[in-house]
């Protein structure tokens, strides 16, 4: 069964140029205008919708706004059609939970390479490497999160630097009040490695005080997570910032 795209644009030859790429493979349904889609959504689930940014009635932001918070609606992968290739305007659509984008401008063959990226085989769980003194905290950390992502764990911090090319992480947790090597002092060897300049690193800390956490931010740090760690406090941060992470790490992709 042919999965069914929703596709959202107020200009006729973009809708047209949309259907010429993708017909034969998806199953295509054109909307116009915002209440057409509203309308639509209440009859049927696609797989996927493709919403231009540049709406007249309500932008791209607006809409998905409101996908997200309808919890029958939520779960649709969405991805940007847009002629606005600027880094702040991607990453406010990551931030509101966008899957993607894709510049109007692009070839044919790479719009379908990023709609079956999120249609076809599932993509490879995101890699964390957990980093923590405390054996405990590593083991409850594997069993919150290995359901949805791959966990590496190191109790010795001093072997992380060596590991890094071998793991390949998508996202560090790093403890900050280790005995020999502490968080902090790690973590700029971490963004002097050529590979995590950028990758996004969260600490994981019972001394949550104002100083430490601006000194963390200061040096790179996304964000923290304060001690005894709460699941759902743990899930939304990193779902949040691996989002972020991995729009803005197409978008520096696309410009190289």
């Amino acid at each position: 069964m042919r999965k069914k795209i929703i596709y959202l644009d107020d200009v006729s030859h973009s809708l047209i140029t949309i259907e010429t790429r993708l017909q034969g493979v998806y199953d295509l349904i054109p909307v116009k205008t915002t209440g057409e889609l509203y309308e639509l959504l209440e009859k049927i689930t696609p797989d996927l919708i493709l919403l231009d940014i540049l709406m007249p009635e309500e932008n791209g932001f607006e809409i998905l706004q409101k996908l997200k918070s309808d919890p029958l609606k939520s779960l649709i992968p969405v991805i940007f059609l847009t002629t606005v290739d600027e880094k702040k305007v991607l990453a406010e659509g990551a931030k509101l939970g966008a899957v993607d984008f894709i510049l109007k401008s692009c070839s044919g063959g790479k719009m379908m390479e990023c709609i079956n990226t999120h249609l076809g085989t599932p993509p490879e769980k995101p890699i964390i490497l957990a980093v923590d003194d405390n054996p405990g905290t590593l083991r409850a950390i594997n069993y919150l999160l290995n359901d949805k992502y791959t966990i590496r764990t190191l109790t010795r911090p001093e072997k992380a630097i060596s590991l890094l090319s071998v793991i390949q992480p998508d996202l560090f947790l790093l403890d900050y009040n280790m005995p020999e090597v502490t968080g902090f002092d790690l973590l700029p060897q971490i963004r002097s490695h050529p590979d995590h300049a950028h990758t996004p690193i969260i600490f994981l800390t019972a001394e949550g005080t104002v100083d430490n956490l601006s000194v963390a931010i200061h040096l790179g740090a996304r964000d923290f997570i304060v001690k005894p760690i709460i699941e759902d406090v743990l899930r939304q941060k990193i779902t949040d910032v691996l989002q972020s992470y991995m729009y803005v790490r197409r978008l520096r992709t696309l410009a190289e």
